[in-house]
């Protein structure tokens, strides 16, 4: 979640320290509707209530890339996917490869963890095992005992590819997390406590078979996760909850069209949560303009038939124009897109159980529709990168959980919007020494016209990147800031700023050592209210990696 923070119009926040719940807000919606994959398998959560991904349970380690798709996405992704987080593992730069790292630093943190990965013409893999364990801080302001919340995670992470042929190819991706942490806040028997924990456990594998024919290829991909979750108070089991997910996946392509590709799919998918579980059939078909280099226009459609909800129809249109200047290449770009997403297993389930009363349960849930359309120029030259977005989504009926009288899930009856601006800076001032920057303007405010809880209405965030001794040395900084945030209760956030750095020496060709120091001003400063942020500290480590002769 730290790298994704620094992404533009990205907002986070946690619920005390490491391993605590973490929401990722891109254009300040929900974080639910942020779709994430890891290596092509979906990173969800069917035990949460909104199906979300669990990113306080996701390690970096092993991850060698993220990009993230701003805005109403659709069609492949789901209808409900209003951004989409897609991070793969690192990919093998030598035949056989193994790295080792080991860190450590402040609030009693210790990571350990190894990757092996190879290559040759017909096959690649990756394998990564980490152990993470922090003794943490405390969570909570309102936390009387003030005792340290700590944290342990074991992650194994797993990527197969084998090329059958020419034209086929086979992929299995396996992941298994094993996290713990302790938290404040909890209920027991007794009342309240600080006495608590919530264990952690999730499963998901994903086979994957590829065609590639001369203008047409197929894939079809299966995906199966179970997730198990379970809070304690003071050791006594208190609330608990399962969830699986089951999809299947097929999509096929035709290049050899004139002027045009096509590109068109099926996906079925189950839900299951506490053994409550539904199922949704999709089908989509989109069409890619091929006939100019300078021109670029998509237009696609997506059917959906839920089981609970019925059927529905969403679309997505985008352009691009190109104009190479003096200065680079200028592009102009737009998109339009809808979606839906229909009330998950746990809110239905939880609506109907003994912890809910009205107004939840005054009126069973309905499903949310969405809408987003986005403007933008950007202009790529040798040495910079700018570019500029406008952008309004819009959800009807959200399904938001009560968090005034605690009463359960409950809707947000007529048209919340998101409307803003994102303004993008990247210069290479030296061969050596680089800059990035950007700021997001969002205004996002609730049918009644009120400001949404945790949403900043600026975001910014600017670094600086040296690499010297032929990128034997590298050193980050980076800044960010938000500011005009409000909780619970319309009270104000106070505005902050961040300062992280981070530096990494190649002593031999075998071994980098590198620290970094976050939260440099040491400034204190509240995400969520009344949970504690971290202050100033440091961290050292080393990695070694061994490389088949």
């Amino acid at each position: 979640a730290d790298v994704m923070r620094q992404m533009p119009a990205v907002a986070a926040s946690s619920n005390g320290g490491l391993g605590n719940a973490t929401t990722l807000r891109i254009r300040g919606e929900e974080g639910f509707r942020t779709l994430t994959y890891l290596d092509g398998m979906r990173l969800q959560d069917p035990s949460a209530p909104q199906i979300a991904t669990d990113f306080s349970n996701l390690l970096s380690s092993g991850i060698g890339r993220v990009e993230i798709l701003r805005g109403p996405q659709g069609l492949a992704y789901g209808a409900d996917a209003g951004g989409v987080i897609n991070m793969t593992s690192r990919s093998a730069s030598e035949p056989f490869e193994v790295n080792l790292e080991t860190q450590g630093g402040a609030f009693g943190t210790r990571q350990m963890s190894g990757n092996l990965s190879g290559q040759s013409e017909s096959l690649d893999y990756f394998l990564s095992v980490a152990d993470f364990d922090t003794d943490g801080f405390n969570n909570r302001v309102s936390d009387v005992s003030a005792d340290e919340d700590g944290y342990e995670n074991h992650t194994f992470h797993g990527r197969f590819g084998y090329v059958l042929s020419e034209a086929w190819r086979f992929d299995l991706v396996h992941r298994e997390v094993d996290g713990s942490n302790d938290y404040d806040g909890c209920f027991g028997p007794s009342g309240p406590s600080g006495d608590c924990r919530s264990d952690y456990d999730m499963q998901a594998s994903r086979l994957g078979l590829q065609f590639h024919g001369e203008g047409f290829s197929h894939q079809l991909s299966y995906m199966r996760s179970s997730t198990d979750r379970q809070d304690f108070t003071a050791s006594a089991p208190t609330f608990g909850s399962q969830g699986e997910q089951t999809r299947g996946e097929y999509i096929g392509s035709l290049t050899a069209l004139e002027g045009v590709d096509l590109i068109w799919g099926l996906d079925y998918q189950e839900d299951v949560a506490n053994g409550v579980g539904r199922d949704n059939q999709g089908a989509f078909v989109e069409l890619l303009s091929d006939f100019s280099q300078a021109y670029f226009f998509t237009a696609g459609l997506r059917y959906d038939d839920n089981e609970d909800f019925g059927t529905n129809t969403s679309f997505r249109l985008s352009t691009a124009y190109l104009v190479e200047t003096k200065a680079g290449t200028l592009k102009f770009k737009a998109a339009l897109g809808s979606g839906f997403r229909a009330p998950s297993p746990f809110e239905i389930q939880y609506n109907g159980g003994p912890y809910a009363f009205p107004p939840a349960t005054k009126s069973p849930l309905a499903q949310e529709e969405s809408r987003g359309w986005e403007v933008g120029a950007q202009l790529v030259a040798e040495k910079y990168h700018l570019e500029a977005i406008i952008f309004d989504q819009s959800v009807s009926n959200a399904i938001v959980f009560d968090l005034i009288g605690y009463s359960g899930y409950i809707q947000d009856i007529g048209r919340g919007a998101s409307s803003g601006i994102e303004l993008i800076a990247d210069y290479r001032i030296t061969q050596a020494l680089s800059a990035s920057a950007n700021y997001t303007f969002n205004e996002a405010d609730r049918p009644d016209g009120s400001q949404r809880f945790r949403r900043p209405n600026h975001l910014f965030n600017f670094g600086l990147r040296f690499a010297g001794f032929n990128n034997r040395m590298v050193i980050n900084a980076f800044y960010r800031s938000q500011a005009e945030a409000i909780d619970v209760g319309q009270i104000a956030l106070e505005d902050f700023g961040v300062l992280d750095l981070t530096a990494s020496f190649q002593m031999t060709e075998m071994l980098r050592v590198y620290g970094r120091i976050e939260n440099l001003l040491d400034e204190e400063y509240r995400e969520i209210l009344d949970y504690n942020t971290a202050g100033l500290a440091a961290y050292l480590g080393i990695k070694l990696k061994f490389v088949a002769i």
